[in-house]
């Protein structure tokens, strides 16, 4: 065993601490990676701000992250194609390639999914905010090219590539975004690069509009101080053909409903708990609700993006923090009139 591994532990709501984790020393199929960068997720946030969400709550300590990167610094005989010093982006899926759901090509519904930094199951799944790091090589994709920051984001990019391959053919369409924090931002990148002609981005929060016109948006409303700012696109029983829900706000989803075209589509990936749902409007409308929940395939989809140049992320890019300053970048994180995507660095 490898000590000597500081690790970004939650033990409850507001008390997160970096402890010295140990770290198993790599077996078949496997590599070492030395972590380089880390994203803060809004479920890290639930965790640290909350103890968990819905019923999903902490019930033991637990190391936190999911969105990383770093350099390979040991790799099993058994492993090709990943060589020692060479930057990967790190997938959080670890489907276990044998259920019903993975045998239908269906991974992120993995009936024993091992989801970096997850108190779902118990015990929890313990998290990548590590400084070492075993990983299975199947999970590390090349980010040759890439910036460790960068490279760190291609877990929330694959995330909303999902969600985009959710909402179906966006060639010419008008596309509305309710919630424009990373997840919103990135998916207005997403929804431009698969052909969406007009994109309106709705949220609480001047900066995150603002990052959401450096996104592409060409229109970025604040529903907060003028919560009628929709109605223009309400007429003639709505003008929007697809709708991304990234807030989880029950009221988004039903201002954005107001908007819909009938036979429009609308794609829930903002997940904030159970909400009340305007069935009625939905129904006269024949709009079709699709849920979207993670990635698998998409995470490989996104790195070739990035390293494309087809979808740029430095400016969701808002601050950095070294793992000795844990709780203040968590601090940080969470203040949505100021940061964006939050990282740490190890």
């Amino acid at each position: 065993m490898h000590s000597a591994n500081p690790s970004i532990v939650i033990h409850a709501a507001r008390d997160l601490r970096v402890e010295e984790r140990n770290t198993p020393v790599i077996g078949a199929g496997q590599v070492l990676i030395e972590m380089q960068a880390g994203g803060i997720c809004g479920s890290d946030l639930h965790y640290y701000n909350h103890g968990g969400f819905g019923p999903i709550q902490l019930r033991e300590p637990m190391v936190l992250g999911h969105e990383v990167s770093g350099k390979i610094i040991a790799i099993a005989n058994n492993v090709s194609g990943l060589s020692v010093g060479q930057l990967v982006a790190v997938s959080p899926s670890r489907a276990c390639q044998s259920c019903e759901y993975c045998l239908k090509g269906q991974q992120n519904h993995c009936l024993n999914m091992r989801f970096y930094g997850s108190a779902m199951p118990f015990p929890h799944i313990q998290g990548a905010f590590q400084k070492t790091l075993v990983a299975d090589a199947s999970q590390c994709v090349p980010a040759d090219g890439l910036t460790a920051a960068q490279a760190a984001m291609a877990e929330p990019l694959a995330v909303c590539l999902h969600a985009v391959k959710q909402a179906g053919d966006l060639m010419g369409q008008t596309v509305l975004v309710t919630g424009c924090g990373p997840i919103g931002c990135l998916s207005i990148l997403a929804a431009r690069r698969s052909g969406a002609a007009h994109i309106i981005a709705t949220d609480l929060s001047d900066f995150t509009l603002g990052k959401a016109r450096e996104c592409g948006a060409d229109v970025a409303l604040n529903t907060g101080t003028d919560p009628k700012a929709l109605a223009l696109y309400q007429s003639d029983k709505g003008q929007i053909d697809v709708h991304l829900e990234c807030s989880g706000a029950a009221a988004a989803l039903a201002a954005g409903v107001a908007c819909l075209r009938p036979k429009a589509t609308l794609v829930q990936l903002g997940l904030g708990g159970d909400m009340t749902v305007p069935m009625q409007a939905m129904t006269a409308k024949e709009i079709t609700l699709r849920g979207s929940f993670r990635f698998h395939e998409e995470f490989a989809t996104a790195v070739q993006m990035m390293q494309s140049g087809l979808i740029k992320v430095d400016p969701l890019i808002t601050h950095s923090f070294d793992i000795a300053d844990a709780v203040e970048a968590f601090h940080t994180a969470s203040d949505r009139s100021s940061a964006m995507k939050v990282q740490l660095t190890f």
